[in-house]
């Protein structure tokens, strides 16, 4: 396990954030990062039991309709498990930057069992 401060966790999630195509960062709408040390009870209770890294919280572009005057859409990476899945430095770059594209995923559309489909996993 590893631990960073906020400061470093927030700069690991930054550097994933601009190894992105520039499509995604330009194409991504009203969606919020945020960085959590812990999920919530009910956040964990989506988890059904897995460990949760990241969770996105939303209308995906893919159902937005009539989408106006609308609260953005979240995605919440948890520090603390990031940390605790991990070894070192390197593996927690890797796993924050894995967990943001995938949490992006959803925002666009693809769900789980696509993403299995895809080879994510």
């Amino acid at each position: 396990m590893i631990r960073l401060s906020p400061k470093q966790f927030d700069r690991l999630v930054v550097e994933a954030l601009e190894t992105l195509p520039p499509f995604f960062q330009e194409v991504m709408s009203n969606v919020e990062l945020v960085v959590e040390d812990w999920p919530s009870p009910d956040q964990l209770a989506l988890a059904e039991g897995e460990m949760l890294l990241g969770l996105y919280e939303g209308i995906p572009l893919t159902e937005r309709y009539s989408y106006n005057l609308v609260p953005p859409d979240v995605i919440t990476l948890f520090q603390r498990p990031l940390e605790q899945s991990v070894d070192s430095l390197d593996e927690l770059r890797q796993e924050v930057r894995q967990t943001v594209i995938h949490e992006i995923a959803h925002h666009f559309g693809i769900d789980d069992d696509r993403l299995i489909e895809l080879g994510a996993y």
